[in-house]
C-alpha cells in the first residue's frame, strides 16, 4: 500500500528529470545554431570524444567492438570508440541543421549536402509501380534515407524508434517533419501498418541492425546475434524486391547515400523466401557497410547476449 501511494510521487520524479535533460539538449542545440554548422558540429565531435569514454557505454561499445574485430590491436579499438562517440553526438547535432543538410532542390544526384550514388534505383522505386523494402543501419546519420527518399518523391513509410524522452522524441518528430513526414512508431501494431503499405503498392522502410529480443540466431561478425526476421517475413508474404540503403559521413561534411541492386533472396524447396537465410543475407550486408566505416557504425548496444 505504501509502495502504491509513492508510485504517483516516482513518476513525477520521472518526468521532471526528463524535462530537465530535454531543456538542457535544446539549449544546446539551439546555442549551436549560433555558429557555422561545421563549426559546432568539430565542437560537439570534440567534446564526445571526451566525455563519451567516462560513460558505462563506453565498455560495452569496447566490448562490441573486440568481438567483431579479434584481429585488431586495442589502440585501434579504443580510437575507433571514441570516433564513434563523435559520429553518434554529431548525428543528435545534426537534427538542428535539417533544414541546411536539405537546401537544394533534387537533381538527379544531389540534395542538399547528399550524395547520392545510383540515383537511378530510387527513381526506379519510384516509378515501376511495385512495392519494395528497403532496410539501412545505423551508419553515419541513418535519418537520412527516408528524409533522401521524401526529395525523390519516392514513397517510403519509414519505422523508427523513437527516444525514450518523451519531450526529446516529440522534438526530434518536428525536425524530422521539416522534410518528410511518412514515417512509422515503432510500437504495438506497427507490423500491420507496414503490411497494408506493402498491400496498396507503396515501399517500407526498416533499420534492421539492432537486438531484437524475439528474433532468431543468425551470424553477425561471425558471432550468433538475434535478429529481427520481420524483413524476411514481410518479403516472403509479399514477394517483394529488397534493396538495402547506407550512409557515409563524408569528411567535409557532406554524406554519401548509396542503394543497393535487388538482393537476391535465398528461397526453400517450395520457393518461398527462406527466413532464416534471408535474415543472415541482410546481416552479412550490413556488415560489409560497417567493416568499410566500424566507427561511423552505432557499437553502444548490446548487440549480442
Amino acid at each position: 500500500m505504501q509502495l502504491k501511494r509513492l508510485y504517483p510521487l516516482f513518476m513525477a520524479l520521472i518526468a521532471t528529470r526528463d524535462w530537465i535533460v530535454a531543456q538542457l539538449v535544446f539549449v544546446l542545440l539551439k546555442f549551436l545554431r549560433l555558429f557555422p554548422m561545421q563549426t559546432s558540429a568539430r565542437y560537439m565531435a570534440n567534446f564526445a570524444r571526451f566525455i563519451g569514454p567516462l560513460t558505462p557505454r563506453h565498455q560495452l561499445g569496447l566490448r562490441n567492438l573486440r568481438l567483431a574485430f579479434p584481429e585488431k590491436p586495442e589502440a585501434e579499438i579504443r580510437q575507433i570508440a571514441k570516433e564513434c562517440w563523435a559520429h553518434s553526438f554529431r548525428t543528435v547535432f545534426e537534427y538542428a541543421h535539417l533544414d541546411q543538410i536539405f537546401d537544394l532542390e533534387t537533381e538527379g544526384v544531389s540534395t542538399g549536402k547528399i550524395d547520392v550514388l545510383k540515383p537511378e534505383m530510387f527513381l526506379k522505386l519510384r516509378d515501376d509501380g511495385l512495392p519494395a523494402i528497403i532496410f539501412t543501419a545505423h551508419l553515419a546519420n541513418f535519418e537520412l534515407l527516408p528524409l533522401c527518399a521524401a526529395k525523390f518523391d519516392l514513397d517510403l513509410l519509414s519505422l523508427f524508434r523513437a527516444p525514450n524522452n518523451p519531450r526529446i522524441a516529440k522534438r526530434m518528430a518536428e525536425a524530422r517533419n521539416v522534410v518528410v513526414e511518412n514515417l512509422l512508431p515503432s510500437q504495438k501494431g506497427a507490423a500491420l501498418h507496414l503490411m497494408a503499405a506493402l498491400g496498396r503498392g507503396t515501399h517500407v522502410g526498416l533499420l534492421v541492425d539492432q537486438k531484437f529480443s524475439r528474433g532468431i540466431y543468425v551470424p553477425f561478425f561471425g558471432h550468433p546475434a538475434k535478429s529481427n526476421p520481420l524483413l524476411a517475413k514481410l518479403a516472403r508474404a509479399y514477394d517483394c524486391p529488397v534493396h538495402g540503403a547506407w550512409v557515409v559521413r563524408l569528411p567535409d561534411g557532406r554524406f554519401q547515400l548509396e542503394m543497393t541492386d535487388e538482393l537476391d533472396l535465398p528461397r526453400d524447396v517450395k520457393g518461398d523466401v527462406d527466413i532464416v537465410g534471408s535474415t543472415a543475407l541482410v546481416n552479412d550486408v550490413i556488415e560489409g557497410w560497417v567493416r568499410k566505416n566500424p566507427a561511423q557504425w552505432l557499437w553502444f548496444h548490446r548487440r549480442w547476449d
